[in-house]
This record gives structure tokens, sequence and C-alpha cells, in this order.
């Protein structure tokens, strides 16, 4: 059911909806002052960092602009289980994906002891990756 209202929704909203806006040469999306392989406490306040772009709150529809979304132990972007479809349709909401649709540029987790996996997206009015995808490398993370 939800392949086939994705499927509507493209029918109706067309290529805009089915691929993300595009994203200017050298546009990067990073974590400020959480580097791979860090160890941290719970609660961890992570800080988003964005070169080249602008940050907008969803539904702005402004050249150049996006809002923040964080991967949290899952697959790199575009390796989780729906694999391509992730850039196709927008990124899912739920506790592996935390939307930043406001504009906000950090948030503090509870997470549990024990390792955990970070990746920022940047994503465009529709919270579709941008074209080309403006994206973090995963980094891998140690609560104490």
């Amino acid at each position: 059911m939800k392949r086939l209202l994705y499927a509507a929704a493209l029918v109706v909203a067309g290529p805009a909806f089915g691929q993300g806006m595009p994203s200017p040469d050298g546009a990067e999306v990073y974590f400020v002052g959480l580097e791979d392989g860090a160890t941290v406490t719970s609660p961890v306040t992570v800080h988003f960092g964005l070169r080249g772009m602008g940050v907008a709150p969803a539904g702005t529809d402004a050249p150049n602009t996006g809002h923040h979304h964080l991967l949290i132990n899952r697959a790199p972007m575009g390796d989780g289980p729906d694999g391509a479809e992730e850039w196709l349709y927008g990124l899912p909401a739920d506790e592996n994906h935390r939307h930043f649709g406001a504009g906000q540029t950090e948030v503090t987790l509870d997470l549990p002891a024990g390792q955990h996996t970070l990746q920022l997206v940047l994503g465009d009015m529709n919270h579709v990756p941008h074209d080309p995808p403006v994206a973090s490398g995963v980094i891998t993370i140690t609560v104490e």
C-alpha cells in the first residue's frame, strides 16, 4: 500500500517530487565537534554543520537550501532496507531517521551505552535528498 501511495504521488507531483532539488558543487554537511571513534556520555548534543548551502524549514522552495536529517544506527544512506527508494521518495521518519524540518541545527540524544552510528543527510523542501546528495560520512561513537 505504501509503495502504491508513493507511485500515485509521483504521478501527481511529477518529476519535481521524484528527484531532489539540485545542490551546488562543493556543498557539504558534517558533524561539528564530534568525530568518528569519539567516546561520549549520554545525553549527547550533536551539532550539524553545512557549507555551500543554507538551512531552511521543510516546505521552503528556495534554491540551495535544505533541512537536516540524522540517520541513527542504520546502514549508510541508500543502503537501507528500501535501498535506492530512499533517494526517490524522501527519507522515512522513525527512530532511525530523525527529521529537523523546522531548520534546527542541533539535537540532544539520549542514547544507551554502546556503539552507535550517525550520518547527516540534507533534504530538500519535500524531505528528498538533493541531486547530487549532500550527505556526511557515517561516524561511529561510543556512549559510556
